[in-house]
């Protein structure tokens, strides 16, 4: 199985987006302009990638 967390965090970084912090658990925040999202470190599942990008407004892997 794919690791989608390496190009999901890729891709966020190229638009601008900045790692806000990184919490206890298996997740990183992102931000930009006011708006969140969180990325797992172990992201398996293309549908769940792209869900994050379309929460940050990026096109579909």
């Amino acid at each position: 199985m794919a690791d989608y967390s390496r190009q999901v965090k890729k891709l966020l970084k190229s638009k601008g987006w900045t790692k806000i912090r990184q919490p206890r658990g298996s997740h990183e925040i992102w931000g930009k302009d006011g708006e969140i999202v969180a990325v797992p470190a172990k992201l398996k599942n293309r549908h769940t990638a792209n869900g994050i990008l379309k929460l940050a407004g990026i096109p579909k892997i």
